[in-house]
């Protein structure tokens, strides 16, 4: 199945976009003078194998972990390492939306970092079954948990104190900060897509939404396509006004995110379109409830926030910025 996404987007740094291509389970494959090319995942946990191929008789499905429009999320084991097992749907309403959440989803197959849910495998070419045929491709992924940041704001007893928030925080920035230096937009950053892993730490997942940008420019160059997907509650106003995409639209995201940690809250309420239109027309945002002005760290978080969600993304910090900030106030505790 042919990409949507031009295949320079997702070349291996040092190839041409002039390579031509075999036959294989994603454009990743790469022939060149005889030679086969491939992206090939630098890690002792699994097996030296290439990305793109997927040994399936060493995947094993179990627990269903979540279902939704994107298809299903399954825990499993490959090569007997724990994984998430995503099979992504076709949309019979919009075909060419599903091609691009798969692809969408391998902008950062070559990346690893800490917090940043890593790609193990991924593949279009799924072995011949009744559930194959409403399938567009398979991704495994390291399994970061079952537990995501949204279950903990709303599903649990106790709040989240401010040393939880902050550090919660500070891994959201840098992994959005890891994400930016590849150029990469999530672009649809919320609680529930950030997974809190057995020790407590924050992995962003869900890339189904993101793009990547022109290298060395935070400007998408067809803002049109970039914003058809994501939360309309966490969605920056610029995105919704239909302007350019840039990696500030993920700040504003994180700015809803922190205020869900604080305040326990839900961001809007009633009509999706009269709040869309009141964040663009009236500059709307969720109301800080006491809790912000009891101490002076809250007030401090309070401060971030109207920081991240200022109206104009160049009147929001960068990724780098905002991690220095929230590991300055970790220091105050």
């Amino acid at each position: 199945m042919p990409s949507p996404i031009p295949i320079h987007r997702i070349l291996p740094e040092g190839f041409p976009p002039t390579i031509t291509l075999r036959p294989c389970s994603s454009p990743n494959q790469l022939q060149r003078g005889g030679q086969h090319f491939a992206f090939v995942k630098q890690t002792k946990e699994l097996t030296q194998r290439p990305w793109y191929t997927v040994i399936w008789d060493e995947l094993k499905l179990f627990d269903l972990l979540g279902s939704g429009g994107f298809g299903w999320v399954y825990k499993g084991t490959y090569y007997g390492k724990t994984v998430a097992i995503k099979k992504v749907r076709k949309c019979t309403k919009n075909k060419l939306a599903a091609r691009q959440s798969f692809w969408a989803e391998l902008n950062v197959a070559h990346l690893v970092h800490e917090n940043i849910v890593k790609v193990v495998a991924a593949t279009t070419s799924v072995p011949a079954s009744p559930q194959a045929e409403d399938s567009v491709g398979i991704i495994i992924m390291e399994y970061a948990g079952g537990t995501s940041l949204d279950h903990r704001i709303y599903n649990c007893a106790d709040s989240l104190d401010v040393e939880e928030c902050l550090r919660f925080s500070s891994d959201i920035a840098s992994g959005l900060g890891f994400l930016h230096s590849h150029s990469i937009a999530h672009l649809d950053l919320k609680p529930a897509n950030v997974l809190l892993t057995e020790s407590g730490r924050c992995k962003i997942g869900d890339f189904g939404c993101s793009h990547k940008l022109a290298a060395g420019n935070d400007l998408s160059p067809n803002g049109q396509l970039r914003h058809l997907g994501g939360t309309y509650t966490h969605r920056a106003p610029e995105l919704l006004r239909g302007c350019s995409t840039t990696l500030k639209a993920d700040i504003y995201s994180f700015a809803i995110t922190l205020w869900q940690m604080v305040s326990r809250d839900h961001p809007f309420s009633g009509d999706r379109q009269c709040v869309m239109y009141a964040v663009v027309a009236y500059n709307l945002r969720p109301p800080f409830s006491p809790v912000f002005n009891k101490t002076l760290m809250g007030r401090k978080i309070r401060s971030v926030i109207d920081h991240c969600w200022a109206v104009e993304p160049i009147d929001r910090p960068s990724a780098e910025q905002l991690l220095e900030t929230i590991n300055n106030l970790k220091s105050l505790l």
